[in-house]
């Protein structure tokens, strides 16, 4: 029994022998344990990048691949933000804070004069005009080294108002002065800033930009709220001038004495008369006078009033600093003392706004 298990294993490895070397072995044999190969396949994203980061990871290296050598990365947070204070330029006008580490005898505050100079202890006046602060305070700090006063000395300069990166303000404010400019400003919030304008402030403002001598004009209207357009941008260095109104003066025999702020339009002389009170009845009419300031100097022109009261004569329109006088009837007022008694009244009367 045995021997023929035997040779039936025999014939059958023949068997199997004959069939590989004719034609090699059928797939139904080895099928199971050699699977067929598939043509490779790329290779698949990292779980870790998305498909989007990889385009622009790809997109990256070819712009990588196409940059010049010797091409400097692109500045980061860090070194895009170089503009420091100490590059700024001291001209006159800046207040400055210095000091001297670790020996407090010598720290003053100044203001740098028209000539760019600016008194120190031990060490006299120094100039530092046109330089940036850290060129001034290596003059500062030279200047104590070679006079023995200081061994090694680290002078620090710290910028109060700067001139340069502030704006002025001068004329009819409450506080005339330099402010700093901080982002964005507009010519209303300057002029609250400086705490508003005083009771004689006109409203055609003057702004001379940084480095311009053409002055911009702005006029304001009665109310900031109703013209927006005339908030316009202010820029460091600008300078804001508010002047004063014109003033016309009605004084005499007038039932309230006043200084008329005429900010807009003009004024005539019924209108001032009437905005004075009108005249008492101890007027003199027919002797009202207006006395004018000149470049020969000062005139008197005589005016009808009476007349100008019945529309028998034509109104007479007031310029800017006029001085209505209304005389008293059978006052003994002489010729040669009208501007005085005119000028001498001028000087007590109230200001009051007008808007013709």
């Amino acid at each position: 029994m045995e021997s023929g298990r035997f040779s039936l294993a025999r014939s059958g490895g023949a068997f199997v022998l004959a069939v590989c070397l004719l034609g090699g072995v059928p797939s139904w044999l080895w099928g199971q344990q050699a699977p067929t190969s598939s043509p490779p396949s790329a290779p698949p994203i990292p779980a870790a990048q998305t498909v989007q980061q990889a385009a622009e990871s790809a997109t990256a290296k070819d712009q990588d691949a196409t940059k010049p050598a010797g091409t400097p990365a692109p500045a980061t947070a860090d070194t895009a933000d170089n503009s420091d204070s100490s590059l700024l330029k001291l001209s006159p006008g800046d207040l400055v804070d210095v000091s001297v580490y670790n020996v407090p005898d010598l720290s003053t505050k100044a203001r740098v004069s028209n000539s760019g100079d600016i008194y120190l202890p031990l060490i006299d006046y120094v100039h530092i005009g046109d330089l940036t602060v850290d060129e001034a305070q290596s003059v500062i700090e030279k200047r104590l080294t070679d006079g023995g006063f200081v061994r090694s000395p680290h002078v620090t300069i710290f910028v109060d108002e700067s001139t340069a990166q502030g704006v002025t303000i001068l004329g009819e404010v409450a506080k005339p002065g330099i402010y700093p400019v901080v982002g964005d400003r507009k010519l209303y919030d300057v002029i609250s800033t400086a705490g508003g304008f005083t009771q004689t402030a006109g409203r055609n403002i003057s702004i001379i930009r940084h480095g311009q001598s053409k002055a911009i004009t702005v006029k304001l209207p009665r109310n900031l709220a109703d013209d927006l357009q005339a908030n316009v941008d202010i820029f460091p260095g600008d300078t804001i001038t508010i002047p004063r109104a014109p003033v016309i003066y009605v004084v005499g025999d007038v039932g309230r004495p006043s200084g008329l702020l005429v900010d807009n339009g003009t004024l005539t002389v019924l209108q001032a008369i009437a905005l004075a009170g009108g005249t008492n009845h101890t007027a003199k009419l027919n002797a009202v006078r207006i006395v004018r300031k000149t470049p020969t100097g000062m005139t008197e022109t005589r005016v009808p009033l009476k007349k100008m009261l019945e529309a028998k004569a034509p109104d007479i329109t007031l310029q800017a600093d006029d001085i209505l006088f209304v005389p008293v009837s059978g006052g003994k007022v002489l010729a040669g003392r009208t501007f005085e008694a005119a000028m001498s009244a001028a000087t007590a009367v109230s200001i009051y706004a007008v808007h013709p």
